[in-house]
């Protein structure tokens, strides 16, 4: 696994029916993000995706928060200006979130400030604690927001609340999360990674690991992609997906009204060519 095993690690992951958990571990900092966390989120979200005993992901925080954002000790307090223009990128880590195939959930159990919300905004569904304090606040700090966010939040809410997000860099309850269109479910801070795991667990169990994996693309292509682009996605997923092993089993077993066997593989099955096959952006 990715990140380091012992307890001291800033990145802590536990696997267990087929649900892959990532826990960011700094609470004596409240999780904010240092270049050593970053590192190992990326390792992880790659070897995450590779694995194909690992249905779906949740990543979470441990203490009370989720990610105050980037560590601004680690620069003495200040945001030092990047070190080579042509290769310095603000969206870590990397691979991405949403770049990865298996479906990322967010339990936000506690605040989620800067880089903290601009990371959840990577995931694919997000739940938050009511009594979560989050926002955007990187125009509060002397630079803009990060981490693709620009993009995520307005896919996620439209312009007109995304710039309410972005442009005040102000705080918001985690109550008005849901009611902005940021989360998708506001929670008692101790019932948010339950909630989380309890979705995780039953899509891993109930939903076809391809089906979710060629979805997901297809969703997050939906953002900026042309309408015929969609449908040649959409039609191209069928052709792969019909007729096969998991296609098959969906239909017995909902007929037959069991739990499915799924056989799909995502490191095995996954397309070679086409739509599906193309590089995601570095």
């Amino acid at each position: 696994m990715a990140a380091e095993k012992n307890s001291d690690s800033p990145v802590l992951v536990t696997v267990k029916d087929g649900v892959g958990v990532v826990a960011l571990n700094r609470p004596h900092r409240l999780n904010a993000l240092n270049g050593r966390a970053i590192a190992l989120l990326s390792a992880t979200y790659a070897q995450l995706d590779a694995d194909d005993e690992v249905k779906t992901i949740v990543l979470t925080g441990t203490g009370r928060a989720f990610c105050a954002g980037a560590d601004l000790q680690r620069e003495g307090g200040a945001f030092q200006a990047p070190p080579d223009r042509g290769e310095y990128r603000s969206s870590p880590p990397r691979p991405l979130a949403f770049q990865i195939r298996k479906p990322v959930i967010a339990a936000i159990n506690g605040h989620a400030i800067g880089l903290g919300m601009t990371l959840a905004m990577h995931c694919d569904l997000r739940i938050v604690a009511n009594e979560a304090k989050w926002g955007i606040v990187q125009v509060r700090r002397g630079v803009v927001p990060d981490a693709i966010s620009h993009w995520t939040v307005t896919r996620a809410v439209g312009m007109a609340k995304a710039a309410e997000v972005l442009l005040t860099g102000r705080l918001f309850a985690g109550t008005e999360a849901v009611e902005l269109g940021v989360a998708s479910r506001s929670l008692p801070a101790p019932e948010v990674l339950p909630a989380a795991l309890d979705m995780a667990r039953d899509m891993a169990r109930e939903c076809s690991p391809m089906s979710m994996a060629m979805s997901k693309r297809i969703l997050w292509a939906s953002a900026d992609g042309a309408m015929e682009l969609i449908d040649d996605m959409e039609s191209e997923a069928h052709r792969i997906l019909m007729g096969r092993p998991d296609s098959l089993e969906g239909g017995s077993a909902a007929l037959q009204k069991r739990a499915p066997q799924w056989r799909s593989q995502i490191n095995q099955d996954w397309p070679q060519d086409g739509i599906f096959h193309a590089p995601e952006p570095s």
